[in-house]
């Protein structure tokens, strides 16, 4: 009899220790922690490790949450894509400004998010797609889809402003969409390594001042 009842009581091998901590808010500071990680240093580099520490995990108790490093991943890309798409929603859908001046203001928004933190931090989808060659071929059509999702905000964007006679009439707002994004992530990318808005500026103004009507 005391051996069955060693057999019922013994842990689970993988399950994370009896905390108060509900399982849902655990994966969900797994995945906010992996959020930081990646957007300061690539998929590859980022280490398991290091980010259940930071929640309080045992390393044992990771595949409880998650089914692999990949599932993990697209879990922190999924987060990080709702979250940015719903800050572009906030700034680019305010209709109590004109449309070019949504497209302003989410810009020094991301301008002073870099600023924040000291340029350590820039895009996840922008870091992710710098690795896209080693990372697993799944990746690449999440990230793919995301960059669509987000350059179809813009262009909405961008043909409101063209109802308003903001912008040149003749320009073709998927291709600017599409365009911006392109150097946005390219000036992203230089900020950090310069640790200076300089690049930042520099884009918007000469990417602003070429859609401009005049």
């Amino acid at each position: 009899m005391k051996n069955i009842v060693a057999q019922q009581t013994r842990p689970r091998r993988g399950r994370p220790h009896k905390s108060p901590r509900d399982d849902s808010d655990t994966r969900a500071l797994l995945i906010r922690s992996g959020v930081e990680v990646l957007t300061e240093s690539g998929f590859a580099s980022a280490g398991i490790d290091g980010i259940l520490k930071k929640v309080g995990v045992p390393k044992g108790s990771f595949y409880h949450y998650f089914k692999s490093k990949e599932d993990f991943g697209h879990a922190v890309i999924d987060n990080y894509a709702n979250y940015f798409a719903a800050k572009l929603d906030k700034y680019l859908l305010d209709e109590s400004v004109s449309p070019m001046q949504r497209f302003v203001n989410f810009l020094n928004d991301a301008k002073q998010g870099m600023v924040k933190f000291e340029f350590k931090r820039g895009c996840l989808i922008g870091n992710l797609g710098q690795e896209v060659a080693i990372l697993p071929e799944s990746y690449r059509l999440k990230l793919q889809d995301i960059f669509i999702v987000w350059q179809t905000k813009v262009e909405a964007c961008l043909l409101a402003a063209k109802r308003h006679s903001e912008i040149k009439a003749e320009l073709n707002c998927n291709q600017q969409a599409e365009y911006f994004w392109i150097g946005w992530e390219g000036a992203v990318m230089r900020a950090k390594l310069l640790e200076s808005v300089q690049p930042l500026e520099l884009y918007m103004d000469t990417f602003i001042t070429s859609i401009i009507a005049n």
